[in-house]
């Protein structure tokens, strides 16, 4: 397994299932298969899980049928290879303040407290302008050199 845990951000999930860009569902794919094939343990909130669900079937240009992402959501919950992290009440106090803080889309203060307070500080994710603001989080965009 991998020293440093990483979250798999929402976007990358989406790719690695969503097959309309075909480079970027295989280079997420290939990411997200590690985790499937037990070479490294990722992290994931049940806020990105959600998003995943709501996104794959209704906002991709290819939707994939509602029992298909059902079923992808349900092997991610029951897979002991994906650690779930989720808020709490403390949790949405702590976002407000990187909301202000950072300036950043509050769903994405949301998931940078809820990686803190699971000491987690690594997140793959498309979506670096707004992490990147905040300093302790070491972004990784898997896709940057498309």
């Amino acid at each position: 397994m991998k020293d440093k845990l990483s979250l798999i951000d929402t976007n990358i999930l989406v790719y690695a299932y969503d097959k309309t860009e075909s480079e970027k569902h295989r280079i997420c794919r290939d990411l997200v298969a590690r985790c499937w094939n037990l070479e490294t343990e990722y992290a994931i909130s049940l806020q990105n899980i959600s998003e995943f669900y709501v996104i794959i079937t209704r906002k991709v240009e290819n939707p994939i049928p509602i029992q298909n992402a059902r079923s992808i959501v349900k092997d991610i919950i029951d897979f002991n290879g994906w650690r779930k992290i989720n808020f709490t009440q403390n949790t949405i106090i702590s976002a407000m303040n990187i909301n202000k803080r950072y300036k950043i889309h509050y769903w994405d203060a949301l998931l940078a407290a809820t990686m803190r307070e699971n000491d987690i500080f690594s997140i793959y994710t498309e979506n670096e302008s707004d992490f990147k603001k905040i300093r302790w989080l070491d972004v990784i965009n898997p896709i940057r050199w498309l």
